[in-house]
């Protein structure tokens, strides 16, 4: 990441040891601080009191999809991305395009998806 410090990063994902292993990573990258949502639910009351800076969401939490939240973040101009292991296939039609991480991943993949991410989301603010 080019400059991680002090970047918010919420984690939608229902296995433990992903979101571990995200953390890890995302602390690695240099973010200072990451929540970690395992479900819809706990993600959508994460979103009501605060804001991060960018967000990784599984697609499938526990049999659910986690596209409410994605609505929810692109409504309120927040960067993510899908970290799935069916790659583009996993996507219902009105979240195509979107970018996703395939799992498995390393670290200079997650590093690359949230640079680009993060710099389109400087893009828009800086159009506004």
């Amino acid at each position: 990441m080019r400059n991680g410090n002090g970047l918010r990063v919420l984690v939608v994902e229902d296995e433990v040891f992903i979101s571990m292993l995200l953390e890890d990573m995302l602390m690695d990258l240099g973010c200072s601080k990451i929540d970690v949502a395992a479900s819809v639910e706990k993600a959508i009351e994460y979103l009501a009191d605060g804001a991060p800076n960018f967000a990784i969401l599984d697609i499938n939490l526990n049999g659910k999809k986690s596209f409410p939240v994605a609505d929810l973040l692109r409504r309120r101009d927040i960067p993510f991305v899908y970290i799935s292991g069916y790659g583009e296939g996993g996507l219902e039609s009105g979240h195509s395009g979107a970018r996703i991480l395939q799992k498995p991943f390393r670290l200079d993949d997650l590093r690359r998806v949230v640079d680009d991410a993060v710099a389109d989301q400087k893009q828009v603010l800086g159009s506004h």
